[in-house]
């Protein structure tokens, strides 16, 4: 996500869960994540856990399976699978963001019970201007529903406005090894980046408070691009480290349900476009922390700077355009870009743009990028000149997920032994 966010869908069962003996030991795994089997909207393939026995539902009827890892009193539903899934407020959304994350959220929204948040937490790790946040945030909220996040369908609301993210990323940090968190890629790069002396602790931290917008709704799945892999599987090994350390007949004997407390999401990877790359660069992923804005197609860019983004994006001077050539990354995430906003398929691009030249195809490419962006630019107006529209659908999202959020929040505080309120 930028560090974008989340998602999930499956069936727990009641019982705790095996804990892994390289979790006993305080040390997570070398191999981290099994490549995930990949989501074809509208058909959903199912992807097999490797700790206990789920059933992972594909697109067909949803299951009408009582979900039992959720506590009795929880409104989570027994019907449809849950995503939860979310954007940074800083910077423009680009189109990596777009087509990676938000334009699949669309699709989703039909089938599971979908919660959209603007993770406005995630946004202070690094240096940032508070005004620009809170504009930033507002703004992003809009695009979201621009692009048709459909509020009848979907939650949509703004991280710190539940309060439960940060409560339980607190509960969590106190059972995550320090270990687990300084081994996180992001991590590293960002820090050396940024200089010991300006690294705060939430950057080292941060991935913890996603795991805690996951597992705080229950999710079954979550939609993650390749970069977000390590992230979800922190977020699995620490819902087995408390389910194994609390849950089970000592959450019983707390009072509770017993049982597992946490859901063990899935991680949700589409087929295409989930890792838009740069404009300047076809081996770096598309991101709002580029310095250059030519690296980048942000989804408000006028139609004359996404014109002159596309005439100056690198290429190369081989003959023809084709997909999957590893000495062609430009070509391939320009014509996967084209592909994802024209809605043809591989095949059909790979037929039509097979001869042309890039003095053919970047006109084509500009064309269909224009046409694409434009309703959702105009929408964008509309509800920003709204403001007490957006202001009521946010209002409305939060107090959706505090329901949801709030329960799981109770239960873990019961299972770990807190005083009840």
């Amino acid at each position: 996500m930028g560090r974008a966010v989340i998602s999930q869908f499956l069936n727990l069962s009641t019982t705790s869960p095996r804990f892994p003996s390289s979790l006993l030991k305080g040390q997570i795994k070398s191999g981290f994540l099994k490549k995930p089997q990949q989501i074809h909207p509208p058909k959903l393939i199912l992807l097999q856990n490797r700790t206990s026995s789920r059933c992972c539902c594909s697109n067909a009827a949803p299951s009408e399976t009582n979900d039992t890892s959720a506590s009795s009193d929880s409104p989570i539903s027994s019907v449809r699978k849950r995503i939860v899934s979310g954007v940074q407020p800083t910077g423009s959304v680009h189109l990596g963001n777009y087509l990676g994350a938000i334009k699949n959220w669309i699709t989703l929204q039909n089938t599971y019970e979908t919660l959209f948040f603007i993770v406005d937490l995630h946004a202070i790790t690094l240096p940032y201007e508070p005004k620009q946040l809170s504009e930033a945030t507002r703004s992003t909220a809009a695009i979201y529903l621009a692009c048709g996040v459909d509020t009848s369908k979907s939650s949509v609301f703004v991280q710190s406005h539940v309060r439960a993210h940060a409560e339980l990323m607190w509960l969590l940090s106190a059972v995550t090894p320090i270990g687990w968190l300084n081994k996180m890629i992001q991590f590293k790069e960002k820090s050396r980046k940024a200089g010991d002396e300006n690294v705060g602790a939430g950057l080292l931290t941060y991935p913890v408070l996603m795991a805690s917008d996951i597992l705080l709704y229950q999710s079954d799945f979550v939609p993650v691009g390749a970069d977000q892999k390590q992230h979800m599987e922190l977020t699995r090994e620490l819902a087995e480290r408390v389910n194994y350390l609390y849950g089970g007949r000592k959450w019983k004997k707390m009072g509770g349900r017993g049982g597992s407390i946490f859901k063990v999401p899935e991680p949700l990877i589409p087929p295409a476009g989930a890792r838009v790359m740069s404009l300047t660069d076809g081996l770096s992923k598309m991101s709002k922390s580029d310095p250059s804005d030519q690296s980048r197609i942000n989804l408000l860019d006028p139609k004359d700077v996404i014109k002159s983004k596309i005439k100056r994006c690198k290429t190369d001077s081989l003959p023809g355009l084709e997909f999957d050539n590893p000495d062609r990354p430009e070509c391939n995430n320009l014509l996967s870009v084209y592909q994802l906003v024209t809605g043809k398929s591989k095949e059909e691009v790979a037929r039509e743009c097979h001869d042309m030249n890039w003095g053919t195809f970047k006109p084509l490419l500009t064309d269909a990028l224009i046409n694409h962006l434009h309703p959702i630019q105009v929408r964008y107006e509309e509800i920003m000149s709204d403001s007490a529209y957006l202001d009521r659908v946010l209002l409305d999202g939060a107090s959706k997920a505090a329901d949801i959020a709030d329960a799981t929040l109770n239960n873990v505080y019961q299972a770990m032994g807190f005083l009840r309120r």
